[in-house]
């Protein structure tokens, strides 16, 4: 099997299982994405995984865009635009290996987050600083959503959706443009995530019946865990047993 069949199927596959969770609970396809693509073809990330980052998004906000934060919305686009630069600078200066490995430890630091619940209070300076966090680690990796969910984490299911739909939207598409500007947006990348679209859609349509359980946390556990496996299994790759 040709590694763009194995991209096409486990990747596609990845995608689905994200697309299942950022359904329900408003973030979650690059924690579970991200790293596998990784795993499977560097070359290709981040830009294959933003472009399912852009369009996903679309679907809640087509359903649920009247619960939008704007005002939180306003300061988190403002903390990403400068973090956005230098994620780029990481994508131009650091190695493709490097980068695998900082896909990863961003996978279990969110991971990590993730499982404590940190409590977070929601103002300015907070979703600013997530919005800034998220632009290094959106542009840089493709996952970006983790520090902005810490954030609103005790809002509602809907709103949470919402306003991280908007954000995600536009934080995707910023990214793409930036890794066009530096160069650093093969077709390649733009034609794998294009088909990975197809098992997106398939994702967030099965993600509606399981909704309700899906805000209940019922698969946070099965989540996290599957996300650290993904993430140990890339340092493995990259640190340990490098090719």
């Amino acid at each position: 099997m040709t590694n763009t069949a194995l991209v096409l199927i486990l990747g596609g596959l990845a995608v689905f299982v994200g697309a299942i969770v950022q359904g329900g609970v408003g973030f979650g396809l690059g924690l579970v994405a991200a790293p596998v693509l990784t795993m499977l073809h560097p070359d290709l990330m981040p830009g294959a995984i933003q472009v399912v980052n852009m369009t996903l998004p679309l679907f809640t906000l087509a359903a649920e865009w009247r619960k939008v934060d704007w005002r939180g919305l306003g300061f988190a686009v403002l903390g990403r635009i400068p973090g956005s630069v230098l994620g780029a600078l990481v994508i131009v200066y650091v190695s493709v290996y490097a980068r695998g490995v900082f896909v990863a430890i961003m996978v279990l630091i969110a991971v990590g987050l993730t499982a404590r619940a940190l409590s977070v209070p929601r103002n300015g300076v907070t979703v600013t600083a997530a919005g800034f966090v998220s632009g290094v680690t959106g542009t840089a990796t493709g996952i970006g959503g983790p520090p902005i969910a810490l954030v609103y984490q005790n809002a509602k299911g809907p709103q949470i959706r919402a306003t991280l739909a908007m954000f995600f939207f536009l934080s995707a598409a910023q990214s793409l443009a930036i890794l066009a500007v530096v160069d650093e947006l093969p077709a390649q990348a733009l034609t794998t995530g294009a088909i990975l679209i197809a098992p997106m859609v398939l994702g967030f349509l099965v993600s509606g019946p399981l909704r309700r359980y899906l805000d209940g946390g019922k698969v946070r556990v099965a989540v996290l865990a599957v996300a650290a496996t993904s993430a140990v299994a890339l340092i493995v790759q990259n640190v340990i047993m490098p090719t």
